[in-house]
């Protein structure tokens, strides 16, 4: 019954009109090895299982992408033996790897040396398993795309991550895969099938929704050609049930998939970053306030979905009329940040 859903679901997005373009899009996927339980971060097995399963599935659609690892998601007493082998795996499979510092780490809560401490702590095992390769340690995402909200801290972190050599991956595309990774294993730890079908039909769709506005956006801020994209995404149970039909639809929009270090050789990526402010968002927004020109927000993550996050349920006779949810301004300036949240 999965499958048709995905069939169906992607089959109604292929027939909308979508010009042929030469679109390209880095994929990246955070928070490796996996968003799973604290009892499987602990089990040495079932966390390989996960990661055989997620790269299993990425294998047929040469996705070209990078993955970012937080170290500290592993038990203590399992770290050592069991991660080489996980971030061996996806080398082996032929992916980047970035460092998301250890435990996901959130500025707006710490100091800027305890961030960089922690950013250090998060490279221990990714450095030395990629230096085994003759390959350097090179990409840093900062958690919750959070890079500062003071300009003392901004500049403390921008001096720190740039001492150590790392570069900054950006985003372009953020469609909430999180938001809807949470609501995906609510319905998986319930055993609840047709929940998680409605939650991955609607995953799929919103990514549309996302695309239909952040595309010509883009272009905008690019002189009218759109930018390769980097689309943020995460290593859970959503996206390895899910990812296959986000990748059909970026096929059928015309994307090519390169490498994070390919799209980024685009001009656009040299542009300067001024964004200060206490919530974590997409480039874009951030070129934008550098320009000085409207934001543009990105669509709702529909409300029964955040309910079922969050742990509220909707009854089911409410889902259909908020499904596609509406536009919202994602750019809260003050107060804890309503882009980019925080999952656990």
């Amino acid at each position: 019954m999965r499958n048709l859903i995905l069939i169906v679901a992607v089959a109604g997005l292929l027939a909308a009109p979508a010009a042929a373009r030469d679109r390209r899009v880095a994929i990246t996927f955070d928070d490796l090895p996996f968003q799973a339980t604290p009892e499987a971060l602990c089990d040495p097995q079932a966390i390989t299982t996960l990661t055989d399963r997620f790269l299993n599935m990425l294998a047929p659609l040469n996705s070209r992408a990078t993955a970012f690892v937080n170290e500290g998601r592993m038990c203590d007493d399992i770290r050592a033996e069991a991660l080489p082998g996980i971030l061996n795996a996806w080398l082996d499979d032929g992916y980047e790897l970035g460092n998301h510092t250890f435990s996901h780490i959130n500025i707006h809560r710490a100091t800027p040396e305890s961030y960089l401490e922690d950013l250090d702590r998060g490279d221990d095992i990714t450095r030395s398993v990629l230096q085994a390769r003759g390959r350097d340690l090179v990409w840093f995402r900062h958690p919750y795309l959070f890079t500062g909200e003071t300009p003392e801290k901004r500049a403390a972190l921008d001096a720190g991550i740039a001492a150590r050599g790392y570069r900054v991956a950006p985003v372009t595309i953020d469609n909430e895969d999180w938001r809807f990774g949470q609501a995906y294993r609510h319905a998986e730890a319930d055993g609840d099938r047709p929940l998680m079908e409605r939650i991955g039909a609607a995953y799929v769709a919103h990514m549309a929704a996302v695309l239909d506005v952040m595309e010509p956006y883009s272009a905008d801020l690019n002189g009218g050609t759109e930018p390769a994209q980097v689309l943020l995404l995460h290593a859970n149970s959503l996206n390895q049930d899910w990812y296959p039909a986000i990748h059909t639809l970026l096929l059928s929009r015309g994307y090519a998939f390169v490498t994070l270090a390919e799209a980024m050789k685009e001009p656009v990526y040299q542009r300067p970053d001024t964004w200060i402010r206490a919530n974590g968002v997409s480039w874009l927004h951030r070129w934008a306030l550098t320009d000085g020109v409207p934001f543009q927000p990105e669509p709702d993550t529909p409300q029964w979905v955040v309910d079922v996050a969050e742990g509220r349920p909707r009854p089911p006779e409410q889902e259909s009329a908020s499904a596609h949810g509406t536009l919202r301004s994602r750019l809260r300036f003050v107060g804890e940040p309503q882009s980019k949240g925080e999952p656990p």
